[in-house]
């Protein structure tokens, strides 16, 4: 097992296999009769105190008969430190809403939310959940490698445990994919009451694309969300081995 405590090397932007205007769009379902859609993309560069930062979405809304909800998220991402600077999460069900935004400040190692809470980082290149997600793309994941990773900005989510679980090939709305199966460890009382396992699919090419996340929600069963389509790639997919509504299997 490798411990990446909590530093981070500076890199080129450019090395990195997203940019804004990447968009993927998702189908999702938590068990019969609930389902959903939503994107994760990649906004424009914006300057937040003196920093230049993409601008990561998670945008998910769900239905239970007439009823429905909604999750966005956002992060503003220094890519090139691949660091937080802020994380806003807006969140509504029936009689439930939720609404926090964390402004962190990874060179004095401390964040603030607007609800009045506040602590310290363990890191100077600290991440969200969403962006922790896209870092998860950056990472060698070659075979049988676990990682221990206290990257989290607040010090009670860490540590997020990444295990590369295998390849395989997986279809999707988007295509069929050559895939690295990751499960990915997180602490979180408010969605998992503590520690939750999340398993992610990941093209195995440059693009590194989410194709598909699963995770046990407690009181709510197995959600998954699938990949249906995707634009604004950086790379060349290769390991799109065919296109959606195509059923020759190709292996170019």
């Amino acid at each position: 097992m490798t411990s990446l405590a909590g530093t981070a090397a500076a890199q080129h932007s450019s090395d990195l296999p997203f940019a804004p205007g990447e968009r993927m769009t998702y189908t999702g379902r938590v068990r019969a009769g609930v389902s959903g859609s939503g994107t994760i993309s990649v906004d424009a560069p914006s300057e937040l105190r003196g920093t230049s930062t993409w601008v990561l979405h998670s945008d998910m809304q769900g239905r239970v008969g007439p009823i429905k909800g909604s999750e966005r998220n956002a992060s503003w991402l220094d890519p090139v430190r691949m660091a937080t600077l802020r994380y806003t999460s807006n969140a509504r069900q029936l009689f439930k809403r939720n609404d926090d935004a964390v402004n962190v400040f990874a060179e004095e190692r401390r964040w603030k939310s607007e609800k009045g809470l506040e602590g310290e980082t363990s890191t100077t290149a600290p991440l969200d959940e969403l962006s922790f997600l896209f870092y998860l793309r950056t990472l060698p994941l070659t075979g049988d490698t676990t990682l221990t990773l206290s990257r989290h900005f607040d010090v009670a989510r860490n540590p997020t445990i990444v295990r590369v679980v295998g390849r395989e090939e997986v279809e999707v709305g988007a295509g069929h994919f050559r895939a690295i199966v990751v499960e990915m460890t997180v602490r979180d009382a408010r969605r998992y009451h503590g520690e939750g396992t999340i398993r992610i699919h990941l093209s195995d090419d440059r693009c590194r694309l989410i194709l598909r996340l699963e995770s046990d929600v407690p009181d709510a069963g197995k959600a998954t969300l699938s990949l249906v389509s995707y634009e604004g790639a950086r790379w060349s997919c290769s390991a799109r081995l065919t296109e959606p509504g195509d059923t020759r299997l190709s292996r170019n």
